[in-house]
C-alpha cells in the first residue's frame, strides 16, 4: 500500500509539474500573489484529501486484520473446549467398555457355573440309572426266590410285606423322575444363559464398533481444526511481518523528510520552529523553500539567462504555522 502512495504521489507530482510548464512566465508573473496562495492552497488540499483517502484506507484494513485475530483466538477457545468434550467422551467410553467387558465375564463364569452343576447332575443320574439297572438285574435274578424273600422278610423285619419292599422301590422311581425333571429344567436354564450370553456379547460388539466409529470421526474432525488453526497461525505471522514491513518504510520515509528539512533550513538559514515529529510540517517548510527557489528562478530568467529549475508543487499541508505568525519566505527576506 505504501508503494501504491508514492507512485500516487510520484505522479501528482509529475502532473503538477507539467501543468506549471504549460503555464507562460509572463501570466504566472501577472497572477497576484493572494491568487497564487489560492491556487497553491488548492493543489495542497487536493493531496492532502489524497493521503487522507490511504489513510483511511490503510486504518480499515488494520481493523479487519485485528477482527481477524479476534476471530482466530474465538476459534481458539472453541478448539479447547472442544478437545475437553472429547476428552471427556474418550474417558466415558472406556469406563463403558469396561462395564460391558466385566459384564460379560460375569456372564461367562456364570455360565461356566452353570455347565458344572449341569456335569455334576448329569453325574449322579447316570449312577442312579447305574443303580436302578442294578436293581432290576437283581429282582430279575432273585424273582424265582420268593419263599426266601418272605423268609428273610420275616426274619430281618425291616418291611411288613412285599408291597412295603415294592412302595420303597416306587419311591427310588419317584425319585429318579424327580431328579430327570431336575435334570431337564437345568438343561433349559442353561440354554437359556448361553442365549443371554451370545446376546449380550452381540450388543457389546455392536456398541463397540458404533463407539469406534465415533471416536474415529472425532479423530478426523480434531485435525481438520489442527490444520485450521495452522493455517489462521501462519497468515497471523504473515500479516504481522507485513506490518512490520510498513512500519519500517514509514520510519524510513519520516527520516528521509527530516534529513531533506534539515539540509534546506541550514542552507538558507530559514528559523524553524517546527518538532522533529511533525513531518508533514517539515514536508511544508521544504516545499515552501523550494518553491521560493523556483520563483526567484522564474523572476530572474529574463534578465540572466541560462537554465532555471522547474516550478514545483504545493505543499502537502494547510495547517496554521506555530506560534501565531506567517512564515516568511527566503525571497521576501
Amino acid at each position: 500500500m505504501s508503494f501504491n502512495l508514492e507512485k500516487h504521489l510520484h505522479t501528482a507530482f509529475r502532473e503538477k509539474l507539467r501543468l506549471h510548464r504549460t503555464v507562460p512566465a509572463w501570466d504566472a508573473a501577472a497572477l497576484l500573489p493572494s491568487t497564487r496562495l489560492l491556487l497553491k492552497r488548492r493543489e495542497v488540499a487536493e493531496v492532502d484529501q489524497v493521503l487522507q483517502s490511504q489513510r483511511e484506507e490503510f486504518q480499515h484494513r488494520m481493523e479487519r486484520l485485528e477482527e481477524r485475530r479476534q476471530q482466530l483466538g474465538q476459534r481458539k477457545d472453541q478448539l479447547r473446549d472442544v478437545i475437553l468434550k472429547f476428552d471427556a467422551f474418550l474417558k466415558a467410553s472406556a469406563v463403558r467398555q469396561e462395564r460391558a467387558l466385566q459384564r460379560a465375564g460375569e456372564e461367562r463364569a456364570w455360565a461356566a457355573g452353570q455347565g458344572a452343576e449341569a456335569a455334576r447332575l448329569h453325574q449322579e443320574l447316570t449312577g442312579l440309572l447305574q443303580r436302578r439297572e442294578r436293581l432290576a438285574r437283581r429282582l430279575r435274578s432273585l424273582r424265582s426266590f420268593g419263599d426266601y424273600l418272605r423268609d428273610v422278610l420275616a426274619r430281618t423285619g425291616q418291611f411288613q410285606d412285599i408291597p412295603a419292599m415294592l412302595t420303597h422301590f416306587g419311591a427310588l422311581v419317584g425319585a429318579r423322575a424327580a431328579l430327570e425333571q431336575q435334570a431337564e429344567a437345568r438343561q433349559e436354564q442353561l440354554a437359556q444363559g448361553w442365549a443371554r450370553l451370545r446376546q449380550y456379547q452381540e450388543e457389546a460388539g455392536s456398541k463397540l464398533l458404533h463407539t469406534n466409529n465415533e471416536l474415529t470421526q472425532l479423530r478426523a474432525q480434531l485435525e481438520a481444526a489442527r490444520h485450521d488453526v495452522l493455517q489462521g497461525e501462519s497468515r497471523w505471522a504473515h500479516i504481522q511481518s507485513t506490518a512490520a514491513q510498513k512500519t519500517l518504510l514509514l520510519g524510513q520515509i519520516k527520516l528521509a523528510v527530516l534529513n531533506l528539512f534539515q539540509l534546506a533550513t541550514a542552507r538558507l538559514k530559514v528559523p524553524t520552529d517546527v518538532a522533529l515529529e511533525d513531518t508533514e510540517a517539515q514536508l511544508d517548510m521544504v516545499l515552501l523553500c523550494m518553491q521560493d527557489l523556483a520563483a526567484i528562478c522564474a523572476e530572474l530568467r529574463p534578465r540572466q539567462p541560462g537554465p532555471c529549475p522547474p516550478r514545483l508543487p504545493m505543499a502537502t499541508s494547510t495547517r496554521p504555522l506555530r506560534q501565531g505568525r506567517a512564515r516568511v519566505p527566503p525571497s521576501q527576506e
